[in-house]
């Protein structure tokens, strides 16, 4: 079954991502994750993203086109990144999202429509 993992973080964190001191630990947990997850042959894709100020939504009203620059909604935690999986289960995909650096602030793993 396919799973995307939605990985979550704070603006600390992504704040975090620019600092020398700071990122590099940052930067560090995150190159382990991604290479141990690569290596096991599960990933079919994804990608970190950059912050929610670059986001632009648009929405259809009236036929017509509303566009807004910067994150829609107001959240304490925004998308950071994802990835596509192939795993045997549920239990396979959350034993991959629990080892995510940011697990502790959230990761989400849903199935795909594909992987039904």
């Amino acid at each position: 079954m396919q799973y995307a993992i939605l990985f979550y973080e704070t603006d600390k964190e992504f704040a975090t991502r620019d600092h020398d001191a700071e990122g590099a630990a940052y930067w560090g947990a995150w190159r382990s994750y991604v290479d141990e997850i690569t290596a096991s042959g599960v990933v079919r894709g994804g990608a970190g993203l950059l912050g929610p100020e670059t986001a632009t939504t648009i929405r259809l009203a009236d036929g017509r086109k509303h566009v807004q620059d910067g994150p829609f909604a107001a959240a304490k935690e925004q998308l950071a990144g994802f990835f596509l999986i192939e795993v045997p289960d549920i239990d396979a995909a959350l034993a991959w999202a629990a080892k995510a650096p940011c697990a502790p602030i959230g990761v989400e793993v849903r199935p795909t429509l594909s992987g039904m």
